[in-house]
């Protein structure tokens, strides 16, 4: 689903890796004479057989001191707190909010996509969690697991090696992003992901080809492009307003000594928003290291 492409973690839709060649992602850095920062794109599903590492990412990790990810409290019990919470209408069915012809795409879009249970699964959910799960549901499906995903992986690496990982976010307020959003936008997504869903995953591998060969380019035409003509009201408050708060973190830890490794989605490092240029305009200059 196009528009839910930027988040990562537990909420990532967007990623499905269908080879296993060496992967090269892109991977940047930011130097003073006190303070390092590798900034890295990740990927949050994917099989365990992918092999996406490279020397430069292995000696960037080895170097830095401490790691910060989008999330670290993504536990599945945390999860499914917050989205009981936040992601539960009982109070009416999701399909009394839709139109006839809406009804009909819903039904297709849960058979589509093998959803257990079907049509009547989403009855008890608002529509960005109906859509979050209809898009989802196919890419568990083909054995893609997000605890095989990049940040999950490094963030393991990180501990094993005793260093400190912390969250520039929290579960609840990427949740709450979706949540706290209109009635109205919150079934433009559902409305996306039935195309989504028609449309199947093939139109995922080139972004994951994208993401392999470190085309940034590509990737902010698949992900960001779309978001801020369908909804540049959303594409704001996902990409770019969460793209300055991790500038001013990372342009505030750069004034203390240390190497820190950041790895945020994909998505984030690529596009006229990116987090390399809202750092830029703090002073903050950043460089493709080259694997």
């Amino acid at each position: 689903m196009k528009l839910f492409r930027p988040f990562a973690a537990a909420l990532a839709l967007n990623l499905l890796l269908a080879t296993v060649a060496m992967a090269q992602p892109g991977l940047w850095v930011a130097r003073n004479d006190h303070a390092t920062v590798y900034l890295f794109g990740t990927v949050h599903l994917l099989p365990s057989d992918t092999n996406w590492k490279s020397p430069a990412l292995d000696k960037a990790l080895d170097e830095s001191q401490r790691l910060s990810i989008e999330i670290v409290d993504d536990d599945s019990a945390s999860i499914q707190t917050l989205v009981m919470q936040h992601g539960l209408d009982l109070s009416e069915t999701l399909s009394s909010k839709l139109d006839e012809k809406d009804r009909g795409q819903l039904e297709k879009a849960a058979e589509t996509a093998k959803l257990p249970g079907g049509m009547a699964a989403l009855q008890s959910m608002r529509p960005w969690l109906a859509a979050l799960t209809l898009t989802m549901a196919p890419l568990m499906q083909a054995g893609l697991d997000p605890n095989q995903g990049v940040d999950k992986l490094i963030k393991a690496r990180m501990l094993q090696a005793g260093k400190p990982v912390d969250g520039l976010e929290t579960a609840e307020k990427q949740i709450l992003m979706l949540a706290d959003l209109p009635e109205s936008m919150q079934m433009d997504f559902l409305r996306q992901s039935f195309k989504e869903v028609a449309e199947g995953p093939a139109k995922l591998h080139e972004l994951i080809d994208a993401w392999r060969n470190g085309d940034t380019a590509a990737i902010a035409r698949m992900e960001d492009e779309d978001l801020r003509k369908d909804s540049p009201v959303l594409y704001q408050r996902l990409i770019v307003e969460r793209n300055r708060a991790w500038a001013k973190t990372i342009a505030e830890r750069m004034q203390q000594p240390g190497v820190s490794f950041v790895a945020v989605g994909a998505g984030h490092l690529a596009g006229p928003d990116s987090l390399q240029e809202q750092l830029r305009k703090l002073g903050v200059k950043t460089e493709r290291v080259q694997n």
